[in-house]
């Protein structure tokens, strides 16, 4: 008589995510508390929008686009409800505003989780992670500059030396039309020189053809007519004033006319910032653009807007590359090893962490020497030790971890000051 034994699946993540797991996650909290603390201080403030909306609200900013055609998650709920997980943050921030109409200027952070169903790429998974900031209710030329300042800014905490500003603009509604009915012309007298996707589909959004990094393409724009050279008058005048401000504020600039980024709501201000210590086909750490019809097209007045993203894992890489923004060291103040049953650790930890230090424990009953090696381990500044002597003695026995020291008992009630005199000397 045989028997079988069935052995248990072991999962992994799905294609195209990952895991973030400590220590790593210590440096996107420290990036998105850096990120929240620059967006602050410009006044901006933090929304938190559905993982999931309604299909329409993503099919309105970009029919044409791969990332609405090709690359969405969209499901039917229980309810028979068309829905997609978000794609990107700016749609779901302005059908916020078009729903609750908060006053203007409205201005807001985020930090969310995307997902498109594309092939992963360096920094770019599946389900990849954005700061982005959102500003609805002015067309002052001065707020675009503002909202790259803020992006800039980030950038520059964080170390990041080899990024590049790329600008262009993509018109409104009266230049627009005209030039993207005179890039249709020129290219439908050389399509047949175009790579294979946009010979069959540059008429549908002739624009993204300019942006296309295959050489046939790059070939064919490179005599193409350029939006910014058929601008009218007001967004010339808005466009000038773009560069002055950016001049003013000390954020050079380089104008690149192929940037049109990728979805259809832009208008006006479009710009990117590019990692140079990527690889330049995925260097684009963030970017962003006016979108002046956006709240329209998602059933609100008529509201101007302008915003950008910045992806998590991208800006991470750049850090990578230029060696800067490492992985906080000091995770942990200090660490409780209790050779005494464990009763010591549990309240002095719960003591230590309500006075505001970074404490961790040794558990299960380990003996000092083992309890030791787990500390030793834990990154912690110093090491808390509890014996049975020292219970009889009210004292805790403190140890240096990281540089040479003596171990010294100090009285339990003096451990916080001793503690912080300690942290602040080494600091």
């Amino acid at each position: 008589m045989s028997s079988t034994v069935e052995v248990a699946t072991a999962f992994q993540a799905p294609k195209g995510t990952r895991d973030v797991l400590p220590p790593e996650s210590a440096r996107w909290e420290a990036l998105v508390g850096l990120f929240a603390a620059r967006a602050r201080r410009a006044g901006y403030g933090l929304i938190v929008t559905p993982m999931f909306e309604d299909m329409g609200v993503f099919e309105r900013v970009g029919e044409s686009t791969d990332i609405v055609r090709k690359e969405m998650y969209d499901f039917h709920d229980k309810g028979g409800r068309h829905l997609a997980l978000r794609p990107e943050g700016t749609a779901s921030v302005v059908r916020a505003y078009v729903q609750h109409r908060p006053v203007t200027p409205f201005k807001t952070w985020y930090v969310a989780p995307n997902f498109r169903y594309e092939s992963p790429q360096a920094g770019r998974y599946r389900q990849h992670h954005q700061l982005g900031a959102e500003a609805v209710g002015s067309n002052d030329a001065d707020l675009d500059v503002e909202i790259m300042d803020l992006a800039w800014g980030v950038c520059s905490a964080l170390g990041l030396r080899r990024v590049r500003l790329l600008l262009n603009s993509m018109g409104d509604g009266e230049c627009r039309p005209p030039y993207r009915q005179l890039l249709l012309e020129y290219l439908e007298r050389r399509a047949g020189e175009l790579c294979p996707e946009h010979r069959v589909s540059y008429a549908a959004n002739p624009l993204r053809v300019l942006d296309c990094k295959r050489e046939e393409c790059r070939q064919v724009t490179a005599e193409a007519p350029w939006q910014l050279d058929h601008l009218c008058g007001p967004c010339q005048a808005h466009f000038e004033r773009v560069r002055e401000g950016l001049d003013a504020v000390g954020i050079p600039a380089t104008i690149e006319l192929r940037l049109v980024r990728g979805l259809d709501y832009y208008t006006r201000t479009t710009f990117e910032f590019a990692a140079e210590a990527l690889e330049s086909a995925q260097n684009a750490v963030g970017g962003g653009g006016r979108y002046d019809g956006l709240a329209e097209a998602l059933g609100g007045p008529p509201t101007p807007g302008i915003g950008f993203g910045m992806g998590i894992e991208r800006m991470l890489l750049a850090c990578d590359a230029e060696h800067t923004f490492p992985v906080p060291e000091d995770l942990l103040d200090a660490f409780v090893v209790d050779a005494t049953g464990g009763r010591a650790a549990r309240d002095l930890s719960h003591d230590l962490r309500e006075a505001g230090l970074r404490v961790d424990r040794v558990y299960d009953a380990r003996s000092i020497k083992a309890g030791m090696r787990v500390a030793g381990r834990s990154g912690a500044r110093f090491a808390l030790v509890v014996g049975e002597d020292e219970v009889v003695k009210g004292v805790v026995g403190v140890k240096p971890l990281r540089e040479k020291g003596e171990q010294v008992e100090v009285p339990r009630e003096a451990l916080v000051a001793h503690l912080r005199r300690a942290l602040e000397e080494g600091s």
